[in-house]
């Protein structure tokens, strides 16, 4: 055993060998006895299956008995609530070696398991950022006795919390607990590998001291082979006639592709199981309990099965299309290799071109050991609007002054102007109310966030600003903000999702709904459209590949072939210029390579010197036009400072808390979250190179 292995608690080494059958504990386990023991913030970074949890937990078990406290003393913060059902009775195990207790808080948790742990707390809870808010502002709890002992707070996932606004929200409620207690908390965040370990950190701790633990960068080995298998339809086939006798579990970015996948499986007579967020709760948990006791079938997942929750060994991974990064990629790819001798593997069966090149761009920046890096959205000033209203139902009225003292450093994420403009904002709108200096809900905000016991106020959202789009009662995927740009006027807005054209009837900013027809565009497709705004890197990627980077996986026999085609149809691209070209039939494609917020952007940017464009997607913007010449002088009068992706024209509604902030800090917001500047400077820096083809080459996106 280690020298850190006898630092634990002596009961707890007796049960590590004893019960567990541990020989030893692994190297990041190791390494984080000394830091969590000493109270030190920590950042634990380990693949999926690496060990995190034991990592955190055993030595704030020991330091938990060494100090003698009592009363709730750990706070155990997931992102899902499936993952706190499945990380429960493991905690509860470890926990009952040193006699200590652990209780789950939640929305499926009844009221009198509350009550019983309200007078009788357990040392540690497991929960999630929407009960602690809902602790915090519920009457009927004394929130300063219960949580009054709290002395560390663990985060399982960070990485999911951190890059939208459910970590800002995370962060405000660390504030007010450190407040509530009277002491600074000990932070201990799990992640798997990112880019940018050490801003990650400093962002979670509010730039206290505190240190990484665990490997740094990707582990690049593993059996990675890439398909271009055309459609759904042929995906099923090829899965349900590979791996016979294997448990083999398939990810999906879409639920409606998920039960697509699901269906057709199970109609090819594979015993299938599916998991997603719209499921019921008992539905999830009865697919999963079945597919961990299963030796052959299949579970046709969302990224729900992509964080820490145990659906068994499996023996395969496939994912069907591409998932949204590399850190996505190489968690769903540790869900393989667990057993000794076994190889982690990941088959990709791309469906079309695009998920092709994405598929080849995540494997050749996984190898160069290239993760993505984390980073909180910008300016969260309608979190700070959420955050004022329910410190005024938590204290039953807060003073002016006393916000700042309870959302502490993490305020400082808007400006001080900002967060004087919208508390003044909300009192002239009657979301707020003054009685004396002191603030509380007014008519407005009673209305707006009250309903049902003010659960409105409790959820920030948990996703990216995307908006779903929909024909009818069919949900065919959702687009960044970015696909939305404006065009001509007396021009629709036109979509290419699930391999056709669909125009945009209606967009409600505050549902985050899109409205769509089916549109003849005159045989005009997409070619490279997305549901999702690309990062830069991951497009960048793609044009190595089209330039002639070898992949760093293996490829299909169809693979091969249609990566071959697509260099041979774009033989115009390389690393260097922005191709601008322009074909017979009137249209000129600029082919950027700059993700989406960046495309967006400059797409905007023509907009305003009164060019036609007619879309802008990750890698180009089209154009209806013929004059390669104003294109190109166009391109060069753009200002990359001064331009950004087109702003909902109702902007109260564009963001959840919106009604609290006024419109011109809501388009700060917006244009801070939607932009790339440096991606927009970067593309506009790469010399012109005018290009014209006699066939529609450029203008369509297809040969």
């Amino acid at each position: 055993m280690t020298a850190e292995f006898d630092e634990l608690h002596p009961a707890l080494r007796y049960h590590i060998v004893s019960t567990l059958g541990w020989t030893d504990l692994r190297p990041t386990q190791a390494e984080a006895v000394a830091p969590v023991m000493a109270g030190e913030n920590v950042l634990l970074l380990a693949p999926t299956a690496g060990g995190k949890t034991e990592a955190a937990v055993f030595p704030l078990l020991s330091r938990v008995a060494a100090q003698g406290w009592h009363g709730l003393s750990v706070l155990y913060v997931c992102p899902l609530k499936a993952l706190l059902n499945n990380l429960a009775p493991r905690l509860e195990r470890y926990a009952g070696f040193l006699g200590m207790r652990v209780g789950l808080w939640h929305g499926d948790i009844g009221e009198p398991a509350r009550r019983r742990m309200l007078h009788d707390p357990p040392e540690i809870l497991l929960t999630t950022p929407e009960s602690i808010e809902a602790m915090m502002i519920s009457a009927r709890i004394e929130h300063d006795q219960f949580l009054h002992n709290l002395q560390t707070v663990v985060v399982d996932e960070l990485h999911a919390f951190a890059g939208d606004d459910r970590g800002w929200h995370l962060m405000f409620l660390l504030a007010r607990l450190e407040r509530l207690t009277g002491r600074p908390l000990q932070r201990i965040g799990l992640t798997a590998t990112v880019g940018n370990p050490s801003e990650l950190l400093s962002w979670f701790s509010m730039r206290r001291e505190g240190r990484v633990v665990g490997l740094s960068s990707p582990t690049t080995s593993g059996d990675v082979t890439v398909d271009h298998v055309g459609s759904i339809n042929n995906a099923v086939t090829l899965i349900a006639r590979l791996h016979r006798g294997e448990r083999r579990l398939v990810f999906a970015d879409s639920r409606t592709r998920v039960e697509e996948i699901a269906a057709g499986l199970r109609a090819a007579g594979v015993k299938t199981y599916a998991s997603h967020a719209s499921l019921s709760l008992d539905e999830r948990r009865q697919a999963e309990s079945a597919f961990a006791e299963e030796p052959d079938c299949v579970i046709v997942a969302t990224s729900t099965l992509e964080l820490g929750l145990d659906v068994g060994d499996l023996d395969r991974v496939i994912q069907v299309g591409a998932p949204p990064g590399v850190a996505s990629f190489l968690q769903r790819m540790g869900r393989t290799g667990r057993r000794s001798g076994a190889t982690r593997n990941c088959l990709f069966l791309a469906t079309d071109d695009e998920e092709l090149l994405v598929s080849l761009a995540l494997t050749t920046l996984w190898r160069e050991g290239k993760i993505d890096s984390i980073v909180p959205p910008a300016q969260p000033a309608h979190l700070f609007a959420q955050q004022v209203m329910a410190l005024a139902l938590q204290l039953h009225g807060v003073p002016w002054p006393d916000i700042g003292v309870w959302l502490g450093d993490v305020a400082h994420a808007v400006p001080e102007t900002d967060r004087a403009a919208i508390v003044t904002h909300m009192l002239e709108t009657g979301i707020l109310a003054e009685d004396a200096g002191v603030l509380g809900l007014g008519g407005k905000g009673e209305a707006e966030f009250g309903r049902r016991h003010f659960s409105d106020l409790v959820a920030a959202f948990s996703e990216p600003l995307l908006l779903l789009v929909r024909h009818g009662s069919v949900d065919l995927g959702t687009v960044h903000p970015a696909s939305l740009v404006r065009v001509r006027t007396g021009e629709p807005t036109v979509l290419s999702l699930a391999g056709r054209s669909w125009k945009v009837t209606d967009v409600n900013w505050r549902t985050r709904f899109v409205a769509v027809v089916p549109y003849d565009s005159g045989g005009r497709s997409r070619w490279l459209g997305s549901s999702r705004a690309m990062s830069e890197a991951i497009c960048r990627a793609i044009e190595r590949i089209v330039v002639g980077a070898e992949p760093a996986c293996r490829l299909s026999r169809r693979a091969e072939a249609a990566l071959a085609l697509i260099r041979d149809q774009l033989a115009f691209v390389n690393t260097e210029t922005l191709p601008v070209v322009a074909s017979a039939n009137g249209r000129i494609v600029i082919w950027t390579f700059a993700g989406g917020a960046a495309t967006a952007s400059i797409a905007a940017g023509l907009t305003v010197q009164r060019l036609p464009v007619t879309g802008s997607d990750d890698l180009t913007i089209t154009l209806r036009s013929k004059d390669l010449d104003s294109v190109a002088k166009a391109l060069r009068n753009i200002d990359p400072s001064s331009i950004h992706p087109r702003l909902p024209d109702d902007l109260a509604t564009a963001l959840k808390f919106g009604l609290c902030l006024p419109p011109e800090i809501i388009g700060s917001v917006l244009m801070a979250r939607t932009s790339d500047t440096a991606s927009v400077a970067a593309t506009l820096r790469r010399e012109l190179r005018l290009i014209s083809v006699p066939e529609q080459v450029g203008g369509d996106k297809r040969l």
